[in-house]
């Protein structure tokens, strides 16, 4: 079954993608929760017209997001951890502290589009990518330092 992606759903595609699904997955949970429709022939001209309204809006996006990707990759933040002596973090560190941290260095990210490449298990310096647009992904180390 082909479906029109009307958001983005991880590990699937973005919004207004034309994806194949298992049958069972599209009538059954992505079309009743709003995130799909078939992919019918009047579906996929209004699709097009959508898309063809929106390009000079989605040039300004992608150029934004590179934008903000250029300043990602050059910021380093620090996050704070409760750690023992021998440098071991309690706990972890999340996403939802890597966009606040980011926030106090002025660049606004939400917490949704970030994701922690190497799990931080005691003090020192981690690489991070936040997924900014479809096509533009970013790179940015951040540095656990003990509370």
């Amino acid at each position: 079954m082909e479906i029109i992606l009307k958001q983005d759903v991880k590990n699937l595609g973005y919004k207004d993608d034309i994806v194949k699904v298992r049958d069972g997955y599209g009538r059954n949970y992505l079309i009743p929760n709003k995130m799909a429709v078939i992919a019918s022939e009047s579906a996929r001209k209004q699709l097009a017209e959508e898309l063809k309204q929106r390009a000079h809006k989605l040039a300004k996006m992608l150029a934004d997001a590179q934008a903000l990707a250029e300043k990602l990759a050059a910021t380093k933040v620090t996050v704070a951890a409760k750690a023992n002596e021998n440098g071991a973090i309690f706990g972890t560190v999340t996403t939802a502290q890597l966009a606040e941290a980011l926030e106090k260095a002025g660049l606004t990210v939400d917490k949704k589009v970030i994701t922690i490449v190497e799990a931080p298990k005691a003090l020192g310096e981690f690489a991070a990518e936040a997924r900014l647009h479809r096509d533009v992904k970013a790179e940015f180390k951040f540095e656990v330092v003990a509370e």
